[in-house]
């Protein structure tokens, strides 16, 4: 009879096991699986025509002028990744690199593009790993994400190279893209890098995925989200809690704006303020002060849409913001 409960224990157990790992693979599929109509993109720009209708002459006229372009480069990994890119005549050595968010591609951020076009700068927009033309099989959510952008900011000093000025560069993201470039503000990189944008983006992959949880499948972090994450360092090499934009931020004062909607339920709103209070000062390369960073909280926003909402400010806060530490011309 005891030999029979022992049994019975170790079999139920088993099954709770392999169910908990079951459901953090689906979960894992389910987050991390790219779209695999990305490339299509004749529809990204019917969508753009669509929902930014202003920034339309400004595409159809950088396409009859040639002046959209693509680029790729391979990756160590032997992979090709692609970005679009506009040069400046106007730049003298000023370069926006702006960043999509989750699902998304290139051609969805060149309404924000527009924004640095106007202000003279040269723009490159990537696609991230596993997103638009780029290649992959899963989505980083940000955090290897960040290698690659490094990579294409080494790749933007080569393409927009000035002889007579030192290349600045601002990194501008939206959603996992503002996630992307908070990650990439927590590493050594090259001189030139003078500010960030953050627009919307998401505590670390834990948070995010923590409140996924729980608003579609009103699930606890436990046991399933612990199970994907390891799932996750098996299978991809990283853990969802060591994909953390907080502690990237801690680890440089870096010119920082933050921007998030108030009715954003997908990354929650909350999730700005502790990102601000992570890195709310730079240090001030002319007199070593430190200087306070900036944070715009959008009224009655959802999430990625305070530029649809508010295109002019927007625009007004972005340019005020960078022309601070890039300078204007």
């Amino acid at each position: 009879m005891k030999r029979k409960t022992v049994y019975i224990i170790v079999a139920v157990v088993a099954a709770l096991v392999l169910l908990t790992f079951g459901a953090g693979w689906y979960m894992l599929d389910y987050a991390l699986k790219p779209d695999y109509n990305r490339r299509d993109t004749a529809v990204v720009y019917k969508q753009i025509a669509y929902e930014y209708p202003w920034t339309r002459p400004w595409i159809d006229s950088l396409k009859h002028a040639r002046a959209l372009r693509d680029t790729f480069i391979t990756t160590p990994a032997g992979e090709r990744h692609h970005a679009l890119f506009v040069r400046n005549p106007r730049s003298m050595g000023r370069t926006a690199i702006v960043v999509h968010g989750y699902t998304d591609c290139s051609i969805r951020m060149l309404p924000i593009a527009s924004i640095y076009e106007r202000m003279g700068y040269n723009i490159l927009v990537p696609d991230l790993h596993a997103h638009g033309l780029s290649d992959g099989d899963d989505i980083q959510m940000g955090w290897k994400d960040r290698n690659d952008i490094i990579r294409w900011i080494y790749v933007a000093r080569r393409m927009f190279r000035d002889a007579d000025r030192s290349p600045r560069i601002v990194l501008h993201g939206v959603s996992m893209g503002a996630a992307t470039v908070m990650n990439v503000s927590g590493e050594k990189l090259p001189d030139g890098v003078c500010c960030f944008v953050e627009d919307c983006g998401f505590t670390s992959a834990w948070d995010e995925f923590s409140h996924q949880l729980g608003e579609q499948f009103g699930l606890p972090d436990f046991p399933v989200l612990y199970a994907a994450s390891m799932l996750c360092k098996l299978r991809y090499g990283w853990t969802f809690g060591e994909a953390s934009s907080l502690k990237q931020l801690g680890k440089r004062h870096t010119p920082m704006l933050y921007i998030h909607g108030t009715s954003d339920n997908y990354v929650p709103s909350a999730m700005v303020l502790p990102l601000f209070n992570m890195n709310p000062a730079y240090e001030n390369k002319a007199d070593k002060t430190l200087r306070y960073n900036d944070i715009w909280l959008t009224p009655g926003c959802a999430h990625a849409k305070s530029y649809h909402d508010y295109p002019y400010e927007y625009e007004r806060k972005v340019k005020k913001f960078v022309a601070k530490h890039i300078g204007r011309l």
